[in-house]
């Protein structure tokens, strides 16, 4: 099939995904989105949501044993039910939505298999409580699950300039054990194909150094021992790297207007300046995986549940760059 499916998790029920979702539908643009979308989710919880939040949406039950996509349009919501055990709507965070989190994911996982999906979008999860000191992150999860551990790397994706963290969810104290040559040259090498193979684009790479100003007063520096022979292997691979920077400067208005990517050695070295300039005008992408896997830039939001009045700007900019995957 030309225009494979997109497949999305809601995510946590206690959070404002569905009433995201159900303002996107109100765009004729997400509507008229070739890939048939397949939500994984609960159906009562979906319509609960509709009722309360006064939209109307026609409902379209499919089921995995007899999944044919040719017949999938985005004039409904398309949804895989899964259920939960709950008697009324979830109120709050529990075990019970944790287990129900990780069936939709597990049967999305699925579905993406089966229909060879390029895209997983999930919606907001609360880390703390689903992955419960398992997992770092979401990225690290799936790549558990679809057996590419250690393979995924995180992108926040901006058309103007991305960064990308050589390591994740760390603790500060434990990223020098996580740094190596081996896992730089990795991270950009999959950058570096998903440019050329889905944005038609061949990159250029800023890496920061790990230390201030890119200097140590120890007699072997990260940057000379680690960094520097990784960009030298990579160029050798005709990849358009340099550096390292200091990463107090590579950020500057005239930097950013050389590169395409900047890699930094730990996440918020490089996700709090990019947020600080763009706000949520970026897509977390992971890479590595069977799929690219896709989550908005909102968290579940509980405060706000239920009010009517959150923004779908990151979640439209979401299913937006998801149609352009080849």
């Amino acid at each position: 099939m030309k225009n494979k499916p997109i497949i999305l998790v809601a995510g946590e029920p206690y959070s404002i995904f569905f009433e995201i979702l159900l303002k996107s539908l109100k765009r004729k643009s997400i509507r008229n989105i070739r890939n048939p979308i397949i939500l994984i989710a609960s159906k009562k919880l979906l319509i609960n949501q509709m009722r309360s939040l006064k939209y109307k949406y026609k409902v379209n039950e499919i089921f995995f044993e007899k999944l044919n996509t040719s017949k999938l349009n985005n004039q409904k919501i398309n949804i895989i039910n899964v259920n939960f055990s709950h008697k009324k709507t979830f109120d709050k965070i529990t075990s019970k939505s944790s287990s129900y989190i990780k069936e939709c994911c597990e049967v999305a996982m699925k579905v993406s298999n089966k229909v060879s999906s390029k895209v997983l979008i999930n919606g907001p999860i609360s880390k703390k409580h689903f992955l419960k000191n398992k997992f770092p992150g979401m990225s690290e999860y799936f790549a558990s699950k679809v057996g590419k551990k250690n393979k995924e790397v995180m992108l926040i994706f901006n058309k103007a300039v991305s960064v990308s963290p050589i390591t994740t969810h760390f603790p500060l104290k434990k990223i020098f054990t996580k740094i190596t040559s081996k896992k730089i040259i990795q991270n950009i090498k999959t950058i570096n194909s998903f440019y050329k193979n889905d944005l038609n684009k061949t990159p250029k790479f800023a890496i920061t150094g790990l230390n201030p100003h890119c200097e140590s007063s120890a007699k072997v520096s990260e940057e000379k021992k680690i960094i520097i022979p990784a960009l030298k292997r990579l160029k050798k691979n005709k990849i358009r790297v340099s550096g390292p920077y200091p990463a107090d400067t590579i950020f500057l208005k005239d930097n950013l207007k050389k590169f395409d990517v900047i890699v930094g050695m730990y996440h918020d070295q490089v996700l709090t300046p990019i947020k600080t300039i763009y706000g949520f005008d970026a897509i977390n992408i992971t890479l590595g995986l069977p799929f690219l896997r896709l989550t908005p830039d909102h968290g579940p939001n509980f405060s706000m549940l239920g009010k009517n009045k959150s923004s779908p700007k990151s979640f439209i900019k979401t299913l937006e760059f998801a149609k352009k995957v080849k």
